[in-house]
């Protein structure tokens, strides 16, 4: 058994009295090394970059995924040649992005697509995000307008339609030719060149024709798709119901058959004003037979050309009449048109016509205080024809008389010279 040593008292004042602290151990050798120290401050660094990163990368996430404060929708035009700056104050100046713009340029780097933004006109959703904001630039997904062109007109009128509209740009260099423009509804980017419009409106009527072709009546007595526009334009001109189409073209059909003279007012007004489409006022009856290459109620079968650009409908109307023996036609007042077969049946649809002209002035027009003496009204109306959409054909059909006026010449108003 041990013996403890003995413990030796100590005084009070000893006993408060802090013991001698030992020395602290001295520095390794290794600790020392100066690679050491290096290699310790380049660990210590990278931790701490790697933590910055960190931080940026969360930040900037959250950043790019955050709302935007566009309160709507909004189109945006990006212009060309525009940088990244330039982007960034042109989203900035239409609310787009906040008043950070740097957050937008640090955003593309990030993305890697400052060589990929396209200039165009952009539509950008309510609250789109930096992220969103991009990537519509980058796809290049631009804001598509349309533009609707109606059927019947001349290509002088719709170079003069694309003229008028600034979202195109450049000038038409050539006048295309009458019915190689296909009346439809386009869509087209801002700033698309007019030459481009028109080289589209023509590939398309290019195709549509074609189809058209191989999907036509055989018996019809057309030889070209030429000819084919050519008499679709007449049908365009004559009437603008759906319904009447095919019955029209049925009419000019027939009368092609058996060489009578098509006699449409629309051909008329064509050879007097060509491209310009519309005369302005009423048909003379000295213009009836004035001669034109276009005048049908001069010329045989159809003339030389289109006289406008018809639609689709009008092309298959044309290569696919109605089966009947219609030849005459004229205005019913009602908006549409009476057919018939025979003189004397058109004959009777042109005097009820002319009973319900006749009947709706009566309705219209107050008559006069004095009435003019009845000598006075039979000069007047031997010189002037009534106010009435349609010339009065004869009450019976002289022999070797040509046909009467019909279709749109039956219904616009015809002013003696």
């Amino acid at each position: 058994m041990s013996e403890r040593p003995p413990i030796s008292p100590r005084s009070p004042r000893a006993a408060l009295e802090p013991e001698q602290v030992p020395p602290p151990p001295k520095r390794s050798e290794r600790a020392r090394n100066p690679f050491i120290v290096v290699g310790n401050a380049i660990i210590t660094f990278i931790l701490f970059v790697m933590i910055a990163v960190g931080g940026v990368y969360i930040y900037g996430k959250q950043k790019i995924e955050a709302p935007g404060p566009l309160q709507e929708d909004k189109v945006v035009n990006i212009p060309s040649r525009a940088g990244v700056t330039d982007i960034a104050d042109v989203l900035q100046r239409e609310s787009v992005i906040d008043n950070n713009r740097w957050a937008f340029i640090g955003s593309v780097f990030a993305l890697k697509a400052r060589s990929e933004l396209k200039p165009g006109e952009y539509q950008f959703q309510k609250n789109a995000s930096l992220r969103d904001v991009i990537g519509t630039i980058v796809e290049g997904k631009v804001v598509q307008h349309s533009i609707t062109v109606p059927e019947g007109l001349t290509s002088e009128q719709i170079v003069a339609r694309l003229s008028e509209n600034d979202i195109f740009s450049g000038s038409v260099r050539e006048l295309p030719r009458e019915g190689t423009l296909l009346p439809e509804t386009y869509k087209f980017p801002r700033g698309t060149p007019r030459d481009q419009v028109i080289a589209r409106m023509q590939q398309a009527q290019k195709r549509v024709l074609a189809e058209i072709w191989e999907r036509r009546n055989p018996d019809i007595p057309i030889k070209t798709p030429e000819q084919l526009v050519t008499l679709a334009s007449i049908i365009e001109k004559e009437t603008g119901r759906a319904d009447e189409r095919s019955r029209v073209a049925a009419v000019f059909v027939n009368r092609l058959r058996q060489k009578i003279k098509l006699q449409s007012d629309p051909t008329i007004i064509y050879g007097l004003v060509g491209g310009k489409g519309t005369l302005g006022r009423p048909i003379k009856r000295s213009e009836i037979q004035q001669p034109s290459p276009y005048n049908t109620y001069v010329v045989d079968g159809l003339p030389p050309g289109p006289i406008a650009n018809p639609g689709r409908a009008s092309l298959e109307a044309a290569a696919n009449p109605a089966r009947t023996r219609d030849l005459f036609f004229v205005a019913d007042g009602t908006g549409g048109h009476a057919f018939s077969d025979s003189y004397d049946q058109h004959a009777k649809n042109v005097a009820k016509l002319r009973a319900m002209e006749k009947q709706t002035q009566n309705d219209t027009v107050e008559p006069a205080e004095d009435p003019a003496p009845p000598a006075a009204a039979a000069n007047a109306s031997a010189d002037q024809t009534p106010a009435a959409p349609a010339r009065p054909a004869p009450a019976r059909k002289p022999r070797n008389a040509p046909a009467p006026r019909q279709g749109a010449a039956a219904s616009s108003p015809v002013v003696q010279q």
